[in-house]
């Protein structure tokens, strides 16, 4: 397992870090049955470090939210399937790529626990420890860093996106982060970051909002991750373009958030991205 001091050393640098994603479902929105064979997953992590990623995201299961907004949500996957698809890619993947970070996209406590034992370093709970009540204690134990975000799980499960109304959006996902942040500290998690949740359980003028607000999230004092790469409001501003098109709005998206608060960028297009924000990173930090 990472260190704990070597992952707080790399937070601590001063540039935006980039967390490459790998599906490994045949549903996710964008890139789903890209990489459900071991080979072509290892070629796209061995793709993606080349290119500049500071950590890597493995998800077994898609996160793809229901109601017209999105399409058909994504299919329910039984907990031996997600064990599946997971546990013998990272590894592998630790095998080959023993200098690597990797994070495990995860509601679920004993797939935490495995992946984790398996030398998987980071949880990325995108139900923020809502969705199973033992996952801070697997986590605690573990000793292991953890991704709270907002917008998925038992409490966010309206069909249609216009259903989620909020008094004051960046305000209430504030109030929320915080509570499940506390939550995670009380149980001993050891370093906690959150993630405001761009494009779940939000409408994309709330997306808009979020992105625009963005810094207002540092006020939780804990690393922001932020996901934006080529989401439905990405495509939206882009006359509806297919996901594998909105590759130059998610980095336009990626540079305004690294710029207004955003520590890790989460995001498909790794090449892109750490291009976009070395630049960036170059002109902000400038003595």
């Amino acid at each position: 397992m990472l260190p704990l001091e070597a992952f707080k050393a790399l937070l601590a640098e001063p540039r935006t870090l980039v967390m490459g994603v790998l599906n490994v479902t045949p549903d996710s929105f964008s890139d789903g049955g890209d990489f459900l064979d071991l080979t072509a997953a290892r070629d796209h992590v061995r793709s993606m470090i080349a290119d500049g990623a500071d950590m890597i995201d493995i998800g077994g299961q898609s996160t793809r939210p229901p109601g017209k907004t999105y399409g058909e949500g994504a299919a329910e996957v039984t907990e031996d399937e997600e064990r599946r698809r997971v546990i013998p890619l990272v590894q592998a993947l630790i095998h080959e790529f023993p200098k690597a970070i990797f994070s495990i996209d995860t509601v679920r406590s004993t797939i935490a626990r495995e992946a984790l034992d398996a030398g998987a370093h980071i949880i990325n709970d995108v139900s923020a420890g809502t969705s199973d009540a033992n996952m801070f204690a697997v986590v605690s134990q573990m000793q292991a860093p953890i991704v709270l975000m907002h917008g998925h799980g038992p409490e966010f499960t309206k069909e249609k996106i216009e259903d989620y109304v909020y008094d004051e959006v960046v305000k209430d996902i504030s109030v929320w982060l915080r509570k499940r942040i506390d939550i995670a500290r009380k149980a001993g998690i050891p370093l906690i970051m959150a993630d405001c949740g761009f494009g779940f359980a939000k409408t994309p003028e709330d997306n808009i909002r979020i992105l625009k607000e963005h810094e207002r999230f540092s006020l939780l004092g804990v690393p922001m991750v932020l996901g934006v790469s080529r989401k439905s409001t990405i495509g939206r501003l882009l006359n509806n373009v297919p996901p594998k098109e909105r590759i130059n709005g998610s980095v336009g998206a990626a540079v305004y958030g690294a710029l207004h608060g955003a520590k890790i960028i989460r995001t498909h297009d790794v090449k892109q991205t750490r291009e976009a924000l070395k630049v960036v990173d170059a002109i902000r930090h400038a003595s």
